[in-house]
């Protein structure tokens, strides 16, 4: 399949024969309550880069179609699976039945550096949660993870954005295919 650029993607909407052709990696994206919808389409347009199977958007989070996200998403949104669920903990709950391993990434108490995922604590198909801008990934969530990781901050903030946090352990878990 011939890659495109911005343009060709906002105007190129997938035919129903052109997804079939992606090979897609066992890596699903969870937002959990996700606000900003320009974090939205920037974390489609990650999940185009990386070949997630799915994006899950949950709560309160705006989707497709949004001509917002669209902006930021370049199109992606079009070309990447993803679905709405109102309960991130019913979702969750039903990914891990079909044996999906439950990463969040979050500033916690028992959270581990994100350089330490390696093969030996990382299974897949494998879904990342990602959560509020202000709030992080809620509570409950926390609770039914089976690992939470963290990138490790150097400066005076306590995070980094939503978009580059998933980038970031995104790449990390890619290594470990």
């Amino acid at each position: 399949m011939q890659r495109m650029n911005s343009k060709q993607l906002r105007r190129n909407p997938p035919k129903a024969d052109d997804m079939k052709h992606i090979k897609r990696n066992p890596i699903y994206f969870i937002l959990d309550n996700v606000l900003d919808t320009y974090n939205i389409g920037s974390i489609f347009r990650l999940a185009d880069a990386v070949a997630t199977e799915k994006v899950y958007i949950c709560g309160e989070s705006e989707y497709p179609p949004s001509s917002r996200i669209h902006k930021a998403a370049v199109g992606t949104e079009e070309w990447v699976p993803w679905e709405h669920s109102n309960s991130v903990t019913h979702l969750i709950g039903k990914l891990k039945k079909q044996g999906v391993q439950i990463v969040a990434i979050e500033q916690d108490v028992k959270a581990v550096d994100y350089r330490q995922l390696t093969i030996d604590n990382l299974r897949f198909p494998v879904a990342l949660v990602v959560g509020h801008e202000t709030t992080g990934v809620s509570k409950e969530v926390l609770e039914k993870a089976d690992l939470i990781i963290e990138l490790p901050m150097f400066g005076i903030n306590n995070s980094l954005n939503v978009w580059g946090s998933l980038a970031i352990v995104s790449y990390k878990v890619i290594e470990n295919l």
